[in-house]
């Protein structure tokens, strides 16, 4: 796996001012079209400098479309400077190089400038839909999203139109290996609606360069986000950012993540499940093997299930559009966060079911949590006043029910050998085993 130092250093390459590209026989700004073997490849070369490269990807994509190859080349800086959703059929894509997104903030908001995303009211940048699907950074490729432009003017405080820059939508048979995302504006990676995805060695990473210590400014910079997605896998993958390191979020099924490290944020979530009037359903999900690490004095939790609110509550988001949000529906069940290895989170395995709620909505939603465990849970929280070993709170609509939190044994603090409380509520007798305290 990436390490953090390598993460920064690559950071710092893709920041960089790169020498303008000289090619043998051919011009900047060009795509080469060869014929090998019985596929044609396509190797793009960058204009350099701040000339967009889209309309030479997208030349690209269209011709060595349905069984040809893509490459961008190592070492080389390609501009995005505006939106693009290539639609494919069996292409593999030699990620070598980098796509730098412009830093034009006020571009991007523009809603003619990028893709609506209507989960949630936010944006994307680069779509990429289509079956048969495989990219191999080397280690080497990637995107640098120039997030940091964002993160500097909102100061903490998302504001509409960051767009996403990766979104596989309408997918299947996809593999990404060895590739990264870096200063990602909004999520890193996002599946909607995607079949039989294998991802692995996967780093994103969201900082803010002028944030004061201990001040969030990166919030919404998930790592890597799920929705109606089937037969997903997540290998070896690093996360530093002011978020979900992994979002599984509705009508998510089979989902497998294995092997990961996350540096600040809320740690591994499943949710938030049920801000919409729909079915909101997550199952059969592997959480396993993971270290949750506090960065910049933020770890909030370690492992965590979110739903909303089981009524139309109002809401002051743009993220709901400012409309009475909750009331979904569905289940979250065969769930198991094994293995993880705590340094500092605020709290440990938690399920709390009133997001966009109030004291009025408490007890009301309508997702049923069922056939869950958090097994082999070991380190230590932040000692924070409200730390708390783990925490399951859930609905009188639905109860919780065969809650597992088994060898968890988390202390307060670091150097500290007390193990905190666990708090349970709304929940079926005897609904929560392997812990004791208030409520379970």
């Amino acid at each position: 796996m990436l390490t953090v130092s390598i993460l920064v250093a690559a950071t710092a390459f893709a920041a960089s001012s790169l020498a303008q590209p000289t090619y043998g026989g051919y011009s900047n700004g060009t795509v080469q079209v060869q014929s090998l073997s019985s596929r044609k490849q396509c190797t793009v070369y960058p204009h350099g400098g701040n000339t967009s490269d889209v309309a030479n990807i997208l030349h690209a994509f269209s011709v060595c479309n349905n069984g040809g190859t893509i490459v961008f080349l190592e070492g080389q800086d390609y501009f995005i400077g505006s939106k693009l959703n290539p639609v494919v059929n069996d292409v593999t894509i030699e990620w070598r190089g980098i796509w730098t997104y412009s830093p034009d903030i006020d571009y991007w908001r523009q809603a003619a400038n990028h893709y609506p995303v209507a989960f949630q009211n936010h944006a994307a940048s680069f779509i990429l839909t289509g079956d048969g699907i495989h990219i191999d950074g080397y280690g080497t490729g990637g995107i640098f999203g120039n997030g940091d432009t964002w993160y500097t003017a909102e100061a903490g405080d998302t504001q509409p139109g960051r767009p996403m820059p990766f979104v596989f939508w309408n997918v299947s048979d996809v593999t990404v290996n060895n590739f990264f995302v870096l200063q990602p504006p909004l999520w890193s990676l996002n599946i909607m609606n995607g079949t039989d995805m294998s991802f692995e060695n996967i780093t994103c990473n969201a900082t803010a360069t002028q944030a004061p210590y201990g001040e969030n400014w990166v919030q919404n910079t998930d790592g890597f986000d799920t929705m109606d997605a089937k037969n997903i896998k997540l290998t070896n993958f690093i996360y530093q950012g002011g978020d979900d390191c992994i979002a599984i979020k509705p009508r998510s099924y089979n989902i497998i993540v294995q092997n990961a490290e996350c540096h600040g944020g809320n740690g591994m979530a499943i949710g938030s499940l049920g801000q919409y009037l729909e079915d909101s359903s997550a199952e059969d999900i592997i959480v396993d093997n993971v270290k949750i690490i506090r960065r910049n004095n933020d770890m909030e939790t370690s492992a965590y299930i979110k739903t909303w609110t089981g009524v139309l509550t109002p809401q002051t988001s743009y993220e709901s559009n400012f409309l009475p949000r909750g009331g979904g529906w569905g289940s979250v069940r065969n769930v198991l966060f094994s293995n993880f290895q705590v340094f500092g989170a605020d709290n440990g395995p938690t399920i709390t079911e009133a997001s966009g709620g109030n004291s009025s909505s408490a007890g009301t939603s309508l997702m049923e949590i069922s056939n869950v465990a958090f097994v082999n849970f070991t380190g230590y929280l932040s000692g924070a006043e409200k730390t708390r070993s783990a925490e399951v709170s859930c609905s009188n609509v639905h109860p919780c029910f065969n809650i597992a939190i088994e060898n968890v044994t988390l202390t307060v603090a670091e150097n500290t050998t007390s193990t905190g409380t666990a708090v349970c509520s709304y929940i079926s007798p005897g609904g929560v085993h392997g812990v004791t305290g208030t409520g379970c």
